[in-house]
């Protein structure tokens, strides 16, 4: 089971697969996930977590490994989706993929930046977004 843990203790399985946090921004990594598998990549994981944070998508493109962050703004809100985007969260990104990347040590990689401004929903892709 990619991405979640099955864990019986009085119950049914329980699925540790965090969602997003709140509707929007589900139907935000949806569109993402099915920009990125329209271009040709395989998505491998969904809101994959370790202690470092979570990585919205990550996907796979012809042997590379893609870290993709997704990030929305709704209208009004304050700075655009590429202000959401701060020094912090980039490092926490990083520290999770390297851990993911213990999985695949050989593996190339770099990360992607999602930023969905809207609605109207206005999707830009910017591919090797950290230059990593």
């Amino acid at each position: 089971m990619q991405g979640s843990c099955a864990h019986e203790v009085n119950q049914g399985p329980v699925n540790f697969v965090k969602t997003a946090m709140n509707p929007s921004g589900a139907r935000a990594e949806d569109l993402c996930a099915e920009l990125l598998r329209a271009a040709g990549l395989r998505v491998l994981e969904r809101n994959w977590r370790c202690r470092h944070g979570e990585i919205d998508l990550i996907a796979e493109e012809r042997g590379t490994l893609v870290f993709a962050e997704v990030r929305m703004r709704g209208p009004g809100a304050f700075g655009g989706a590429a202000e959401s985007v701060t020094a912090a969260k980039r490092a926490r990104l990083i520290a999770a993929a390297r851990l993911y990347l213990t999985r695949r040590p050989d593996a190339v990689c770099r990360f992607d930046v999602f930023l969905v401004d809207g609605p109207p929903r206005h999707v830009q892709w910017i591919r090797d977004a950290f230059g990593e």
